[in-house]
């Protein structure tokens, strides 16, 4: 039995995916390689740490976080799925995943969680062991947020301390443990960006949730998720406005914020929070989103090397 991804609005299911034997294909399924936003999201918080740090010319490194953020978002993808298989399977939007509809069993799962995660120890193993410290830091975190959904609800509170952590470990390979103010409001503002995102995104499971009794940010905002989106992006804004004035104390330089800024203020305003095909265009923007504040990073990171 393969998995039926056709029937997931936000499948990039074509081309050389669609090709796979169906046990690849439903394994790659598994690790959501045909959605590549969410590496995306994973990986844009690693090179602002780089570039806001100075680190313009460790291209290498970048391109490694980028490899290590394919592998270990599919890693965690894995072990949510397996997590959350009795979950998923009450769930119109994901009852077709690999290991909820049968197509994957769980021990495969777990096969290929491990060749993944090694995968992630071979990029693991090209940093600075400061920044090899603070990445493993994060094996805790990843653990406990397939449980959050049960737990509270508020799981996007969880998710932001975990999918944003690459700022950490991008800032500190550059700088070693020197200079953490401006990192600590970059994270800060990484954390809201991410819990904006994904209550975006948690719109359109509103009724599943419900129904099945597990929480979200979108529920518990409840009338009031615009005013919460804009309040987060603000907040964002504002935290990484202070990053970059602690990296460099000029008023020009907050104007590299500005591109990012009005992108969040269109997401929020322009968000139907009943439409689920709304709030899937507006989370996918934000890899856009991630591009820009890269740009911002990189232009006022360089200066201070001047």
């Amino acid at each position: 039995m393969s998995a039926s991804p056709e029937i997931v609005p936000d499948t990039e299911y074509r081309g050389l995916l669609a090709a796979l034997p169906p046990t690849l294909r439903d394994l790659a399924l598994l690790a959501r390689f045909d959605r590549p936003i969410g590496w995306w999201l994973l990986f844009w918080p690693c090179a602002w740490g780089v570039f806001l740090a100075g680190g313009a010319a460790h291209w290498g490194i970048v391109l490694w976080m980028l490899l290590g953020s394919i592998a270990m978002r599919g890693a965690g993808c894995v072990y949510n799925d397996i997590v959350d298989a009795d979950l998923d399977a009450r769930v119109a939007r994901t009852a077709s995943r690999p290991i909820a509809s049968g197509a994957v069993s769980k021990q495969a799962a777990w096969v290929w969680l491990l060749a993944l995660c090694g995968v992630g120890l071979i990029v693991l193993l090209q940093l600075r062991w400061q920044a090899q410290l603070v990445a493993l830091g994060s094996l805790g975190l990843v653990a406990a947020y397939p449980f959050m959904k049960r737990i509270t609800g508020w799981p996007q509170a969880w998710l932001g301390l975990v999918f944003t952590w690459g700022a950490p470990v991008g800032w500190i390979e550059v700088t070693g443990f020197d200079r953490l103010a401006p990192l600590g409001l970059l994270y800060a503002g990484c954390w809201a960006w991410c819990m904006a995102y994904d209550t975006i995104y948690a719109l359109q499971d509103r009724e599943d949730d419900a129904m099945v009794g597990i929480g979200s940010s979108a529920l518990s905002f409840g009338r009031h998720v615009r005013a919460g989106v804009i309040g987060l992006y603000a907040l964002a804004t504002a935290c990484w406005a202070g990053a970059v004035w602690l990296v460099r104390p000029d008023p020009v330089a907050l104007f590299a914020l500005l591109p990012v800024t009005l992108h969040f203020a269109w997401q929020a305003l322009t968000l139907d929070t009943a439409d689920s095909l709304s709030a899937l265009a507006r989370f996918r923007s934000n890899r856009f989103a991630g591009a820009l504040m890269a740009a911002a990073c990189f232009v006022v990171g360089a200066a201070t090397q001047l």
